[in-house]
């Protein structure tokens, strides 16, 4: 809306005629009292005002307007016919007028003028509007922030605590893995050597109770190895520093333990030049032993099983990155040509006490996989398995060559 504040009434009817023909909403008041009285109670866009005016004129209710929060920023046109002098025009812009037009009117000029300024100060309210919205936003996202920040604050805390508590538990599990282990391995020591006894000295000519008195031999040695395995797969929770570990000694050294087997089945062993990486070196030697012990025990009738470990490196921590010389990994391959398995149970190879195999025809515990698994998990590397019934395995693990 448009306030027109004139003192002859004339001039209102007539500009309020033209304003009106251009479907603009207008309010009159004929005095600068009015006019205030008017402004206070009513928000206007624009206001059209003539200078010489009786008691308050319109420099006065304009310096007026100037000084309240409220009323500061609605636009002010001065129109005048008497204060045409450069000197009023300067005070009018200086009291806080937007525009000053001296009589006679320019109707269409004066239309120009008052549509612009009516879309600035719709613009205006507008940018207003954002501005209270994103002052809004702010003050909800700070205090957001700072419920988040005091959230994280809180968790983490708690999360320290929790971390704490749960080495606290792993070393107490550790020790009582070690606890444990001696107390169960003591008795199957001693049936063992008791059972020897028994065999050697009252048993030697009854066939019946001495093929007895072995399958309870190995089944206190199988015992024994499950015993070894497991206080072996609760130890990869101790937190042990990385060292720089060359690869080609790890598996010497594994190979010169599987020498008698190797021999008694007459298997061949193939090798590359393996990297050094940074590794825990007594857990790697695991893997392999783990790995080449299965080879060699599920290479099945084959007259010479062939065991291949083979090394390249590579660009990415992925089973089917591309070789890259400036590799940050290596890929190696464990390849055998024993029985092999279906590969629809390749996800429960790497289980813990999961076995394929009939274990009176292959002996084993069903923790030697899972223990590979969760030491190459370890080094942050991969381990998986390709194969085919009868036609041997091939397990393939990706390490990074630093550890991070």
């Amino acid at each position: 809306m448009v306030l027109i504040v004139d003192d002859i009434k004339a001039n209102i009817i007539a500009l309020k005629k033209t304003l009106e023909l251009h479907d603009i909403d207008v309010d009159t008041a004929e005095s600068g009292e009015e006019a205030l009285k008017k402004i206070l109670k009513t928000d206007y866009c624009l206001i059209i005002m003539d200078v010489q005016m009786p008691g308050l004129d319109g420099f006065e209710v304009v310096k007026i307007l100037s000084g309240n929060k409220r009323t500061k920023d609605i636009p002010v046109i001065f129109l005048s016919a008497l204060n045409i002098e450069k000197k009023y025009i300067f005070k009018g812009y200086e009291t806080g007028a937007v525009e000053y037009i001296t009589k006679p009117v320019d109707s269409d000029l004066l239309m120009l003028k008052v549509k612009t300024f009516l879309k600035l100060y719709e613009q205006q309210r507008e940018l207003k509007g954002i501005k209270e919205l994103l002052s809004k936003e702010i003050i909800i996202r700070k205090e957001a922030q700072d419920n988040l920040e005091i959230k994280i604050a809180e968790r983490t805390k708690e999360l320290v605590l929790k971390n704490e508590e749960l080495e606290m538990k792993n070393h107490e599990l550790q020790q009582f893995s070690w606890v444990v282990s001696h107390d169960l391995n003591e008795p199957i020591r001693k049936i063992q050597i008791f059972i020897k006894i028994i065999k050697e000295l009252y048993l030697a000519d009854d066939v019946k109770a001495i093929d007895y008195v072995n399958r309870t031999i190995k089944s206190a040695e199988r015992m024994q190895t499950l015993i070894t395995d497991l206080l072996a797969y609760s130890r990869l929770s101790s937190q042990v520093k990385p060292e720089s570990t060359d690869m080609n000694e790890v598996l010497q050294e594994v190979l010169s333990d599987f020498d008698y087997l190797i021999e008694r089945k007459n298997a061949t062993i193939k090798t590359n030049e393996l990297p050094t990486i940074d590794s825990i070196p007594s857990q790697l030697r695991q893997v392999f032993q783990n790995l080449i012990g299965n080879a060699l025990k599920f290479s099945g009738n084959s007259q010479h099983p062939l065991i291949e470990i083979t090394s390249e490196l590579i660009s990415d921590k992925s089973f089917d990155s591309p070789v890259a010389a400036d590799g940050k990994f290596c890929r190696i391959t464990v390849k055998d040509n024993g029985i092999g398995f279906d590969e629809i149970y390749l996800d429960r190879i790497f289980i813990i006490f999961q076995s394929l195999n009939d274990r009176q025809s292959y002996e084993g515990t069903g923790i030697g996989l899972a223990i590979a698994k969760k030491i190459i998990e370890k080094h942050n590397g991969l381990i998986t398995a390709k194969s085919q019934v009868g036609k041997g395995a091939s397990f393939i693990i990706v390490l990074p060559l630093k550890y991070e």
